[in-house]
């Protein structure tokens, strides 16, 4: 039987109160997960949430501040904001046009580890990608999804993912790059990589691709592998 997930979609909301709201979802997970009582216990098993940014910078705990390749006035000059949080990986970019999702999973209750929680967001992204002919893959080395991953000169990424967990509740996520102002990597060592490029669905089909039908696909696609029943919160 499949677990039951709410859903959330946020719109276009501000980096920082996202990030807040994810906060508290996960400290109402974690507190009941660790109450005696099974009243306090949720019948869902988490929420995910599907949102877009502003133009904004972050960095995660292991990466560097050298990968951001501009100082706080130059960020303002184009309008971007800046922050260093709490989830695993080096730095990226969020902003309009890109698909933000920050599942915030009870893993235990799903059966899964980290590990594997990763390869079934990577491989949710590249079943949504296939939908609309782009081949998606891992590459060795790397979270995210890639395209071309064989040939390294052309190897480049069209969705970043980075997470942080806490008594195997998951927050953060990733971000797909529908419709995304790809200038924007030009001011970063995108997830601290110097010798890879960065794509979106619209430039590989050299045509937009509508962001709110790649929402419905990608929900069906989480849905499916992780084996979720999605319900509207």
């Amino acid at each position: 039987m499949s677990l039951k997930v709410l859903f959330e979609d946020l719109g276009l909301i501000d980096y920082k109160k996202a990030w807040d709201y994810q906060e508290d979802l996960l400290r109402e997970m974690v507190s009941r997960k660790l109450s005696a009582s099974e009243i306090n216990n949720p019948p869902e098993a988490g929420t995910l949430i599907f949102c877009e940014h502003p133009h904004v910078y972050t960095i995660g705990r292991s990466g560097s501040e050298a990968n951001l390749l501009m100082n706080e006035e130059q960020l303002k000059k184009i309008g971007a904001s800046f922050y260093k949080i709490n989830r695993g990986g080096d730095i990226t970019y969020h902003g309009p046009g890109q698909l933000v999702a920050y599942p915030i999973f009870d893993l235990e209750r799903l059966d899964i580890g980290v590990r594997k929680y990763i390869s079934l967001l990577e491989e949710a992204i590249i079943q949504t990608l296939a939908e609309f002919h782009i081949s998606g893959d891992r590459l060795e080395g790397a979270t995210g999804v890639w395209l071309e991953t064989k040939s390294p000169s052309k190897s480049r990424k069209i969705c970043a993912i980075g997470v942080r967990v806490s008594r195997l509740v998951s927050m953060h996520g990733f971000a797909l790059n529908v419709q995304s102002d790809l200038d924007y990597f030009r001011y970063i060592n995108p997830c601290g990589f110097v010798d890879k490029g960065v794509t979106s669905m619209t430039q590989e089909n050299l045509k937009p691709v509508g962001i709110e039908e790649v929402k419905k696909v990608l929900k069906q696609k989480v849905s499916s592998v992780f084996d979720l029943s999605l319900e509207d919160k």
